[in-house]
């Protein structure tokens, strides 16, 4: 119930619609598998991932959860009904995505009271659908807690986002994704995957993951030595042994290629795995990493590289 409870404040901070009615306007924030009809007055946000009123005091948060967050809070509340997550007990609601859990609470925000609600949908194996809502006590003839519930009824999900929409979000080009079947966004705007294999267990086939990197050092020394604890640290890979980690060009600019051996998954699957890094400004570098299992790495490695080649910064 802990956890449970933590979902229900990440926070920032009744009539439902019908399915059809839902989809005519829903907003899906860039990159993501949730949306939702806003309330009049509100627009999307350029500071985060939902929608708020132009003098930014009215925020609704729209962001994905993992797969079995909507179902543990599901389990919660039958075990318990009249139970609470925290001091706060959620109340089943239908949304356009299903039957969802909401919740209200009043709260302060330094000096001043806010209104605050959430709300958790189920989305599939792979992800749960969260929003939550923040409305200061001066707007609450306005957003009222009817007129938040009505929004919160038509949100509804998406299994796929279009891969142009995904690659757009990104802070560079992507000119090339190598015939890879999946992509999905990890962070919007910040790293997204390509993927042969399914995604609940991508490392039984070739995957790539694109994003930046900070805090990289200036020397070359330096660099040697900061992409070999980057490579050390991919994430889900045990018992790495790096293999080659040398300074290279990639498309004219300075960069650092690792290769590691490891195993990765819950099948401890044997792959090979390497890291590019593509220094530039800023103290920034552009990071590539590629996986595959050691039996296909012959057919992955031109695909990581034709992927690589093809990125440009904005």
């Amino acid at each position: 119930m802990r956890q449970i409870a933590r979902w229900f404040a990440i926070a920032l901070l009744s009539a439902a619609a019908t399915n059809a009615a839902a989809a005519a306007d829903t907003i899906y924030p860039r990159g993501i598998r949730v949306g939702i009809v806003p309330m009049p007055g509100l627009q999307q946000s350029t500071a985060f991932l939902g929608f708020e009123t132009a003098d930014h005091g009215v925020k609704v948060l729209v962001s994905e959860l993992p797969g079995p967050a909507f179902g543990q809070v599901d389990a919660a509340f039958k075990a318990a009904p009249e139970g609470s997550l925290g001091n706060v007990k959620p109340e089943k609601i239908e949304t356009a995505a299903g039957n969802g859990y909401f919740t209200a609470e009043d709260a302060m925000v330094g000096p001043d009271k806010v209104r605050r609600y959430s709300l958790i949908v189920p989305g599939g194996k792979l992800f749960s659908g969260y929003v939550a809502v923040q409305v200061p006590a001066v707007e609450a003839k306005t957003y009222s807690d009817d007129a938040v519930k009505k929004m919160l009824s038509s949100v509804s999900v998406r299994q796929q986002v279009p891969v142009d929409e995904q690659v757009a979000q990104m802070p560079f080009k992507i000119r090339e994704l190598a015939d890879f079947k999946t992509v999905r966004t990890l962070a919007p705007g910040a790293a997204l995957l390509l993927t042969d294999g399914n995604e609940e267990a991508v490392e039984t086939g070739p995957f790539m993951v694109l994003g930046l990197i900070g805090s990289v050092p200036e020397k070359t020394d330096d660099r040697a030595r900061f992409a070999q604890q980057a490579a050390e640290a991919i994430p889900g890979l045990r018992d790495s042994k790096i293999t080659m980690s040398e300074p290279i060009r990639i498309d004219g600019s300075p960069g650092f290629e690792t290769r590691v051996n490891g195993v990765s998954g819950k099948d401890n699957t044997p792959v090979t795995v390497v890291q590019w890094l593509r220094f530039g400004g800023a103290n920034v570098a552009m990071r590539v990493i590629g996986s595959s299992p050691k039996d296909q790495w012959e057919t992955a490695f031109p695909r990581f590289r034709k992927v690589r080649d093809g990125l440009q910064p904005r």
